[in-house]
Order: structure tokens, then sequence, then C-alpha cells
């Protein structure tokens, strides 16, 4: 179990949700996060230093207290722990562009943005739920992408998620069922995803090859791709309550735009 401390001069809860949203870009899940608060004084600090050293780990520190960040960091290094000061840097860099002085008042830091925190956690909600994963759960998604394999199910959720959507994908395969919660959920915030079957080949084939594997196989064969799209289009005609979206040579951005273009034009009609 890795540990990371944060070092605050108010609660710390700021802190941790950025790094547990940096910790969501990996997949390392024994790692735990110590919060050390209400860090004032030279007193504070030596306390909380010697919690880090008996049990190490690394440590991200957010003081405004220029003396205060000064004194982690150079015991930090004294002691041969890695250390991060996620607030001097930007503090400075924004004195220089904005020509004045911070307020250096403990636990401004808290109000950051709440749409911040919004992307954050849908972009959380997303990794989790990417490629069919804990589908007990779709019900909580703003939309949900389905479609075959390499239709851009993955990078169109992750932009979707940055602009503060939840969002899952599940893949469609021919032959076999999908998960019974997507047809439990609202139908409307399924989005099927289809793309042109000889771009699909190209796709899997670049795939393939950067793999170091045959592109020769049934997974790159434009008749299975084919059969693949015809099995997904016919599952949307099925739910007619879905929107389908034709990702052929568009890029993520594009997409994008148009899936919110259509729920802006659903909402409107639905009121």
């Amino acid at each position: 179990m890795k540990i990371i401390y944060v070092i605050s001069d108010a609660t710390g809860e700021t802190a941790e949700r950025v790094i547990k949203a940096a910790l969501s870009q990996f997949y390392y899940e024994e790692v735990k996060v110590v919060r050390l608060c209400q860090i004032h004084n030279d007193s504070d600090v030596q306390q909380a230093m010697t919690v880090v050293s008996h049990d190490p780990g690394m440590i991200a520190y957010t003081l405004v207290d220029p003396a205060l960040s000064q004194m982690v960091g150079q015991m930090a290094e004294e002691r041969g722990l890695y250390a991060v000061d996620l607030l001097s840097g930007l503090i400075y860099s924004l004195s220089c562009f904005l020509g004045a002085t911070s307020q250096a008042k403990p636990g401004l830091l808290h109000r950051i943005d709440t749409d911040y925190f919004k992307r954050m956690e849908a972009v959380n909600f997303t990794v989790t739920h990417d490629d069919g994963q804990e589908t007990q759960y779709l019900h909580k998604a703003d939309l949900v992408l389905v479609g075959a394999s390499r239709s851009s199910k993955t990078p169109l959720s992750m932009y979707l998620a940055h602009k503060g959507y939840k969002v899952a994908n599940v893949p469609l395969v021919m032959g076999i069922e999908p998960p019974e919660e997507l047809f439990q959920i609202d139908q409307e915030k399924i989005v099927g995803l289809l793309i042109d079957p000889k771009r699909l080949v190209e796709i899997r084939t670049s795939r393939l090859i950067s793999m170091r594997q045959s592109p020769r196989g049934n997974y790159a064969d434009y008749n299975q791709v084919e059969d693949e799209i015809t099995f997904c289009r016919r599952l949307y005609r099925q739910h007619p309550e879905w929107m389908v979206i034709d990702v052929t040579n568009k890029s993520v951005e594009e997409s994008c735009s148009e899936i919110l273009r259509k729920m802006v034009a659903r909402e409107k009609r639905n009121t």
C-alpha cells in the first residue's frame, strides 16, 4: 500500500480531490490518501513530518505561507521524501501575470470552481465504466455509448467526460446479448455509434499492426466487420429512442458536438 500525504493549512479536501482525479488516470488501486490539516506554524509542520517519516510516502502540500511551504520542501528533501508543491508555483505565476500579490489566506483554495470538480467526478465515473465495466451502475450515467469495437466509444466518452458528463460505454458484440442493465435505464440516454465498415477495417488493421499482431483474422476481416455493423444497425432500429451518430471520418470533437446538439434539440421537444 502506497501513501500520499496531503499537508494543508485548511481542510486539505480540495488537494485530496485533485490528487484522486489524477490517480484516476492510473490502474493502481493500492494508494491511500492521508490528510494532515490545519498546518499553521513550524510546530505543526514538525508534527506532520514526524507522521510522514514514521510511515514514508509521497507528500503533496498546499501552504500559502511561503515560509511553511519552504520548510516542508526542505524537510522532505533532507529525509529523502518525494514532495510536490501544488500551490506555490501557480500563485507565483498568477502574481507575475496579474501584477499583484496574493492574499495568502489559508482555505481560499477550497473555493475552486465547482465545475472543475464536476468534471473530475465525471472523468472518474467514465474511467470506471469504460468498455462495459460496472454495468450495474449504468443508471447513474448521463450518457451511455454503444457500438462495435474500435468505433470511438472510449475517446468520445472521455471527451464528453471532460465537459462534465458521466459517460459509460458498452461494446456490442455480434452473437452476445448486451447486458440487461442497458435496457433498464432511460433509453434516451443511449447513443448508438455507427461507422463505415471499410473505415473500421482500416482502424482495426492499424491497431493490430501497432500491437504486432496479424491483421488477417476475423477482427479485421471486411465481411465480419460488415456483419457487425449490420448487427448494430438492426439493434438501433429496434430501439428508436436511442440517439444514433455516424462517426465515420469525424473527429472526436465533431462527434461530441453532434451528440450535444441532438441532446439540446431533444430536451426542447420534451419541454
